[in-house]
């Protein structure tokens, strides 16, 4: 399935669902845009969770804020090479990779850090 303005595809679905975004022209969009607007609002929910640790007097009790803080790093170091991705010509392409795998990274320390919270409110 695609959809396309005249002769040339927006986007088009594959065989496993994954979502190709396509300028009219036919290259790939970039995605830095959408980096640095999801690592801006999980940055919040990291220092959301790292703030009721604290406020709650947990955060000594576990590594969760510990955890927490390096979502917020890699979130932070994504959002930042993100917009410079945004800005520099040179640099796009590599600033852009570099800023997704910052941004997995940290998606897996917010996990790690929800799942021990978790556990903490169950024990």
């Amino acid at each position: 399935m695609s959809l396309s303005t005249g002769s040339k595809p927006i986007f088009a679905i594959s065989n496993f669902c994954w979502v190709q975004v396509r300028s009219a022209n036919g290259a790939a969009m970039a995605k830095s845009h959408h980096i640095l607007g999801a690592a801006s609002n999980l940055l919040g929910i990291s220092l959301l969770i790292i703030a009721g640790l604290h406020i709650s007097n947990r955060a000594a009790q576990t590594f969760t804020d510990e955890i927490g803080w390096g979502a917020a790093l890699c979130f932070s170091v994504s959002c930042l090479l993100s917009y410079l991705s945004l800005r520099s010509n040179r640099w796009e392409a590599r600033l852009e990779r570099i800023a997704d795998s910052i941004f997995m990274i940290g998606l897996a320390f917010l996990l790690l850090s929800v799942v021990v919270l978790a556990f903490i409110k169950a024990g």
